[in-house]
C-alpha cells in the first residue's frame, strides 16, 4: 500500500478509536460554524423583511407628508379647544405640479375622527385621494371589489376602500361589498377590500406612521364636499381641531437614479411655503433602503466577526489537545520512525487528524445552524405564545431567518482552515521527536 495512503488511514484511524475525544474536541468548531450561520441568517432575515417593507411604499416613490408642529401641541394643552392650522395646502400641490417633472402626484386628505360601524368603531385613518394612488403605493385589491374610480369623483359618490384590518373588525362574517360604514356621521358604502399589506405594525408603522391596513380611502372630491378642510377630536370634555388642506402627497419619479435629486428638489419647493419644514415631512422609501442595506452588511460583518471568536477557540482547543496527543503517543511515532516512516509522513499524520476534526466540526456546525435558523422561525413565536411565556411580550414574533449559501461556504472554510493552521504546529512538534528517545518513552 502508498505510505501517504496508509498515513492518512492510520490517523483516521486514531480518530475513530478516540471518537469521544474526537467529538468533544471539535466542538468548538462545530458551535463556532453554527453561530456564524445562524446569526448571518437572522441578520439576512431581519434585512429582507425590512427591504419588502420598504419597497412596498415603492423604490421611486416619495412621501410628502403633512405633520403637527411642536408649538401647535403644547398650545392645545393650555386650551380646552382650538384649531390648529398647518401643513401642506393646494398652493403646494399646484407648485409641485408645475416645478416637479414626475410620473405621478397624488394627494391625500385626512376626513373624519371616528370610522364606525354598529357597535364596532375606530379611530379614522379616512383618506380622499384619486385612483392612481392604486398603483402609485403598489396595494392590491382583494378578488369581488375594486378600487376608486375616476367617475366617483365626478359623481362626488360616497364610496370607500377599506383595508384588510378595517374588513376584520367591522365585518368578520360577513363579504363587506355592498354593505355601509359611517365616517363621522357621513355613511359610505364599501366597493373593494384591500389586500393585506406588509408595512402593518412594528418598524413598517414606524416608517409610514400608521398601520396601513386600518385606512379607509375615498373619493378627494367626495372628501372635500363633505368634510372641508377642519377634522375635529374630542376627548375628556374637550376638543381639537385640524385645519389641513393636504395630508400627503405621492411623488412617483421616472426611476430610481432619480428619487435621491428628485426629493431635494421637492424639498427646496417645500421650503417656499415652508421655510423650517417643521409641518412638513419628507419621506423617501429608496433613501431608506440603502440605508437598511448598509446596516445591515455592517451588523452581518459585526455578527460573523463574533462569531468567528468561537472558531478561534475551537482552533485552540484542538492544538491542546493534540499537543497532548503527542505526548501520549510518543512511543507510537518512534516506532512509525524506527519502520521507516518519514518526518513528512508522522506531519501529514497529525495534520490529517486536526484537518479530519475541524472539517467534521464544520459539518456537524452547518446541520446545527441550519436547523437552528429553521427552528427560531418556525418556533420561536409558538413559544411565546405559551401563557407561561406571554408576558415576554412580542419578541420574535415575526423573527425572520434567511440561510445564505455563503455563511456556510466561508465558515466551513474558515473552521477546515482554522484546524489546519492549529495543528500545523503540533505536528512539527510530533515530526521533530528523537526516534530513539521516543522508543524509549512509556
Amino acid at each position: 500500500m502508498n505510505i501517504r495512503l496508509e498515513t492518512i488511514l492510520l490517523g483516521l484511524k486514531s480518530l475513530r478509536l478516540h471518537a469521544l475525544r474526537s467529538i468533544l474536541t471539535s466542538l468548538g468548531i462545530v458551535l463556532g460554524v453554527a453561530s456564524v450561520i445562524v446569526m448571518v441568517s437572522i441578520g439576512e432575515g431581519n434585512k429582507q423583511s425590512a427591504l419588502r417593507a420598504i419597497q412596498s411604499l415603492g423604490a421611486t416613490n416619495i412621501i410628502v407628508r403633512s405633520q403637527r408642529p411642536p408649538e401647535s401641541q403644547s398650545v392645545g394643552s393650555q386650551r380646552r379647544s382650538f384649531v390648529a392650522t398647518f401643513g401642506m395646502t393646494q398652493t403646494d400641490l399646484k407648485r409641485l405640479e408645475e416645478f416637479v417633472e414626475a410620473i405621478t402626484i397624488i394627494p391625500l386628505k385626512s376626513v373624519g375622527s371616528e370610522i364606525s360601524r354598529g357597535a364596532s368603531r375606530t379611530t379614522s385613518q379616512a383618506f380622499g385621494t384619486t385612483p392612481k394612488l392604486l398603483n402609485a403605493a403598489n396595494l392590491k385589491v382583494a378578488p369581488g371589489g375594486r378600487y376608486l374610480v375616476e367617475g366617483d369623483s365626478e359623481r362626488r359618490a360616497p364610496v370607500a376602500v377599506i383595508g384588510s384590518e378595517i374588513a376584520k373588525l367591522f365585518y368578520p362574517l360577513s363579504n363587506p361589498i355592498g354593505q355601509q360604514l359611517r365616517i363621522d356621521s357621513r355613511v359610505f358604502s364599501v366597493v373593494g377590500v384591500l389586500e393585506p399589506v406588509g408595512l402593518a405594525g412594528g418598524a413598517g408603522s414606524a416608517l409610514v406612521g400608521r398601520d396601513l391596513n386600518k385606512d379607509v380611502h375615498i373619493p378627494i372630491e367626495t372628501a372635500k364636499l363633505e368634510f372641508g378642510d377642519i377634522v375635529v377630536r374630542r376627548q375628556s370634555g374637550s376638543f381639537s381641531g385640524e385645519e389641513v388642506e393636504i395630508s400627503e402627497i405621492y411623488i412617483t419619479a421616472p426611476s430610481t437614479d432619480e428619487v435621491v435629486s428628485m426629493a431635494e428638489h421637492i424639498r427646496n419647493i417645500m421650503k417656499v411655503g415652508h421655510p423650517d419644514m417643521k409641518d412638513v415631512e419628507i419621506i423617501v422609501p429608496w433613501e431608506l433602503l440603502e440605508n437598511v442595506r448598509r446596516t445591515t452588511a455592517t451588523m452581518n460583518i459585526l455578527l460573523t466577526a463574533i462569531a468567528a471568536i468561537s472558531l478561534l477557540v475551537g482552533g485552540i482547543g484542538i492544538m491542546n489537545i493534540m499537543l497532548a496527543t503527542v505526548v501520549e503517543r510518543t512511543r507510537e511515532i518512534g516506532i512509525r520512525r524506527a519502520v521507516g516512516a518519514s518526518r513528512g509522513d508522522i506531519a501529514i499524520q497529525f495534520l490529517i487528524e486536526t484537518g479530519s476534526l475541524s472539517a467534521f466540526g464544520g459539518l456537524l456546525g452547518i446541520a446545527l445552524g441550519i436547523g437552528i435558523s429553521i427552528g427560531l422561525e418556525a418556533f420561536l413565536p409558538w413559544l411565546l405564545s405559551l401563557p407561561v411565556l406571554r408576558s415576554i411580550g412580542d419578541v420574535g414574533v415575526g423573527l425572520e431567518t434567511q440561510i445564505t449559501l455563503w455563511s456556510i461556504v466561508v465558515s466551513f472554510l474558515v473552521a477546515a482552515g482554522t484546524g489546519l493552521i492549529f495543528g500545523i504546529y503540533p505536528a512539527i512538534i510530533a515530526s521533530k521527536q528523537d526516534p530513539i528517545v521516543a522508543l524509549r518513552h512509556d
